[in-house]
């Protein structure tokens, strides 16, 4: 049984994780925006804990990081909140992430919500402020290229962390619509083997690039040394939290 977090669990994608993994005896801590926002008494009540905080906001994020440590160390974090546009793009889908990471007890895994449109992210990084590249015109996509890196520079950094992003396809929730051509069930799978299943079964054992438990090639930059060490140097120097040693 693991105990595993998994954010932005309120609806969607990470919903249907979290109610995955609570149906396999797995302890889920699940996280929303805000306590007004509904969080269904079934899933509610199947949960370890249910946390709250608005992943837009770095101070929230910090208390945030304060309450998830009393838990313990995670077996798993799945980062799965997003927003697709909007001024809270490289905050929610970045910047979250890496808080998190810094200031929490280090998970034994941990895997990120990645997309395809990834692979159209901008590797230019010279001049990137985080609070306003939102403004960018491909954010979405620069967002999830840095969270895939992110992703793949904590599997090289700690090895006894296996690190995995995933890619859940299209999927019809909020965010993809209800025209979106996969299937929620295919979309939120992967993330869930990932989390729990044996190291024996995952291959490669840590730094995959998924979607739907085939691993894919990630962009190039995601797995390039400088660019990962680029990108940490940044969010270190834009957050003032360096990831720990």
């Amino acid at each position: 049984m693991a105990l595993v977090l998994v954010t932005g669990a309120s609806a969607g994608l990470g919903r249907a994780t979290a109610e995955a993994l609570i149906r396999d005896g797995h302890q889920v801590v699940v996280h929303s925006r805000r306590p007004d926002r509904p969080v269904d008494s079934a899933l509610r009540e199947g949960a370890r804990a249910t946390v709250f905080a608005d992943l837009g906001d770095a101070r929230q994020v910090g208390g945030l990081a304060g309450d998830l440590a009393a838990f313990g160390r995670f077996d798993a974090v799945i980062h799965n909140a997003g927003v697709l546009e909007g001024p809270d793009v490289f905050a929610v889908n970045l910047v979250a992430p890496y808080l998190l990471t810094a200031l929490m007890p280090l998970p034994r895994r941990l895997i990120v919500l990645s997309s395809s449109m990834h692979l159209n992210g901008s590797t230019e990084l010279n001049g990137l402020d985080f609070a306003t590249a939102a403004r960018r015109s491909r954010a979405y996509d620069d967002s999830k290229l840095y969270l895939t890196a992110l992703a793949m520079a904590l599997d090289g950094r700690y090895p006894d962390l296996l690190a995995h992003a995933v890619d859940p396809g299209w999927v019809p929730t909020r965010m993809g619509g209800p025209s979106a051509p996969d299937d929620l069930e295919d979309g939120n799978r992967t993330q869930a083997w990932l989390a729990t299943a044996p190291e024996s079964e995952i291959l490669p054992r840590s730094g995959g690039y998924w979607h739907h438990r085939t691993p894919r090639r990630a962009h190039p930059a995601a797995t390039d040394p400088g660019f990962q060490r680029a990108l940490i140097d940044l969010l270190e120097a834009q957050t003032g939290v360096a990831l720990p040693e």
